[in-house]
Parts: structure tokens; C-alpha cells; sequence
């Protein structure tokens, strides 16, 4: 599903002074909670660099999946299941190209027909049995996969992110496993008055919203927001490691939901993402990145190639302790979130931030209600 611009965006200016413009969160019957993703997307389901010798699981919205690379390096997607005994095939190996059954030794091409069968007689034919395959795509560090109608999947794009291989850019990630319906996550990640709950990790403050904008694919908002990093001495990484030496100063803090994943600019020093894989209605993986740029450094963009991509590496990484400090914090909110759903569906909380009914519309309308 291509982004589409015709519709005007909605502007909402943040006052929020009036009952009026409080609104509930939380729904009963057949709730957002329950609304699966739109399938029609590119989904990030692993670092590519995790990809290597073994096949390995995953779940698309209750789509069990099983992704591994042939002998030539390259990445493919099949129904993680054997069409002979219905079991995993993900339990399997890769010979010649061919993932193989690891019960029986059943061999399947990158298309999901079944290819060979070890013990079959000179008389018997394979039988006409194959498993679904999925479009693939390895981009920007990731292997993404297309779980929904093959024929859309050329006029989608997986979510760009320059920064990734960028020499100007040092990056980090870690990894959101959560026990939640994805529309938690996001709405926290939109959310961003919630500073209060990191105060030990203090990336931003005081956050202000002044405007939300939404189209038919994505909701943007923009807040302004004591930013407590500064990238703009050498030293600059050791605030990572010693609160003392963050200073705030007022930043623009940008978010947006581009259906279905995340993006974040904190002024010009920090660019974040989170790429979502929603597993099913009780489970949420993601990947969440966080990008520190160099572009303070214009001396630095003079070196040599090779010195530039020693410096990325060696540097990338050093946040890594502070986002998983980030999501260890919002993933006790989110679950909490949801165990009280669970266990009383019929209470709803109170909003003032009009961003998270634009985030809800838009759940609703990429599912189809």
C-alpha cells in the first residue's frame, strides 16, 4: 500500500484545557487491543547479521514463519511448517539451497514446493504438496519480510534507514519483546509526557505538544522538550555513563507512526526508530535504534573511508545500555497496561493528548474498521 498524500493532513494545536478535549482510552467488545496489523507491509523480523547457518522461527500476527538463507547468502521465508506431518520446519537445515525437513528429510525450494524425498520409491511420484512463500528483502541491516498479498508487495517499500550503513551516524539497538497488543507500544512511543518514568535515564523533559498531523498512513506529532545530550565535543559519549555532565537545553522532539513503525528526531543530534513485529494480539516484538549523529564534526567527514567506518564501529553500540534501561521502564508500564484490560475490560482511563486518538484511528483504519 503505497503512502498516499491526498488527504490533508488534520492539525491539532495542543490546548487541552477543557473537559471537552479529554478523551477515554481503552475499548470493550471487540476492542482496538484486538485489531490485528495490516499485513500489507514490510516488517523487520531480524538483523541480518543474526541470519546466518540455522533456519530460524518467527511469528507475523499469528503467522508462523520460518526465514533462513540458501548457499548463495540470500534470505527466504516459507510457512514454518512440514505439508507431511505438519510439523516445524524451522526445526530443519539448509542442504544445497533446499530447506530440509529434519523429521523425515523433506526438501523444499525458496518457492515452498516440495523438491525431493529421500526414501521415495522409483515408483512413486513427490506428491503435488507445497508451503507458502513470502516475499523477502535484505535492507539497511535487516531481513524484512511481506506477510500479506504477494502481488502489493512491489508497491510497498520497506522503511528506509540511511542511517544504518550512514558514516555519519553512530548507532545502537536493542531489543522490545513484550507481552502487549502493539497499539500499547505505539502509543507510548507517541506519548511523549511520560519523561517522568525515565528520570534515572533522563534523554529528554519538560515535553510540550504543539501540533499533531494525520493522514489515511501516519500520524506526526511535534513537541518541544529539554533535551539533556549534547553531541557536540569528543567527550560528548561519557554523558551516556555520567548524568552529571547532561546539561538541558530546549530541543525540537519530532515522533511519528508511519504505519506500522516508528520515527523520532530529537533536534539534529539524534534520530530513533522502532521497527515493529507484532506476533500476535498478547505479543509484540520490535527492534528500537537509536542514531547519534556526527554531522557537528565536519572534520571528521574529511578522513578516509576506512578510518570513518573503524570510528562507526568501534562507537556504535554505546547506548545500547540506555535503551534497553528505556525499555525495561516502559515495558513494566505496558504490560500493566494490559493485564488490566485483561482482567477489566469494562474500566477505561482518561486522556488529554489528542496524539493517541489519531494513533488509535489509525489502527483502526489500516485494519479495516
Amino acid at each position: 500500500m503505497a503512502d498516499s498524500q491526498a488527504e490533508v493532513p488534520l492539525t491539532t494545536q495542543a490546548g487541552m484545557g477543557t473537559d471537552s478535549q479529554h478523551t477515554q482510552v481503552g475499548d470493550s467488545g471487540a476492542s482496538l487491543r484486538h485489531l490485528p496489523s495490516n499485513p500489507n507491509h514490510w516488517y523487520a523480523v531480524r538483523p541480518a547479521a543474526d541470519l546466518k547457518g540455522e533456519p530460524q522461527a518467527i511469528e507475523l500476527w499469528d503467522q508462523a514463519l520460518v526465514i533462513y538463507r540458501d548457499q548463495a547468502g540470500v534470505a527466504h521465508a516459507l510457512e514454518d511448517v512440514c505439508p507431511h506431518r505438519l510439523v516445524k520446519l524451522s526445526h530443519g537445515r539448509v542442504e544445497g539451497g533446499h530447506l530440509v525437513c529434519t523429521y523425515h528429510g523433506w526438501q523444499f525450494d525458496a518457492q515452498g514446493a516440495c523438491v525431493a524425498i529421500p526414501y521415495l520409491q522409483p515408483e512413486q511420484r513427490i506428491p503435488a504438496c507445497r508451503v507458502r512463500s513470502y516475499p523477502v528483502r535484505e535492507q539497511d541491516g535487516f531481513i524484512w519480510v511481506f506477510p500479506g498479498d504477494p502481488a502489493l508487495a512491489d508497491q510497498v517499500t520497506p522503511l528506509p534507514i540511511p542511517e544504518w550503513h550512514g558514516l555519519k551516524y553512530l548507532g545502537s539497538w536493542a531489543l522490545i519483546d513484550t507481552a502487549t497488543h502493539f497499539s500499547y507500544l505505539i502509543e507510548n512511543l507517541m506519548d511523549m509526557h511520560h519523561g517522568y518514568l525515565h528520570s534515572h535515564y533522563q534523554p529528554w523533559g519538560e515535553a510540550r505538544l504543539e501540533t499533531v498531523n494525520r493522514d489515511t498512513n501516519q500520524v506526526i506529532a511535534r513537541y518541544q522538550a529539554q533535551c539533556f545530550f549534547t553531541v557536540d565535543q569528543i567527550w560528548s559519549m561519557a554523558q551516556l555513563f555520567l548524568p552529571a555532565l547532561r546539561q538541558p537545553h530546549p530541543e525540537t522532539l519530532t515522533v511519528r507512526y508511519a504505519y506500522p513503525h516508528w520515527i523520532a528526531s530529537l533536534g539534529e543530534d539524534f534520530k530513533l526508530y522502532c521497527l515493529l513485529v507484532p506476533a500476535g494480539r498478547h505479543r509484540t516484538r520490535a527492534y528500537f535504534l537509536h542514531f547519534t549523529s556526527l554531522h557537528r564534526f565536519p572534520k571528521l567527514h574529511t578522513l578516509p573511508v576506512w578510518f570513518r567506518r573503524w570510528i562507526k564501529g568501534l562507537f556504535s553500540g554505546t547506548a545500547r545500555n540506555l535503551l534497553e534501561g528505556l525499555v525495561r521502564e516502559d515495558m513494566v508500564m505496558i504490560e500493566e497496561e494490559q493485564r488490566m484490560h485483561d482482567t477489566q475490560p469494562q474500566r477505561r482511563g482518561r486522556e488529554v493528548n489528542p496524539t493517541l486518538t489519531h494513533v488509535q484511528n489509525l489502527i483502526r483504519t489500516q485494519a479495516g474498521r
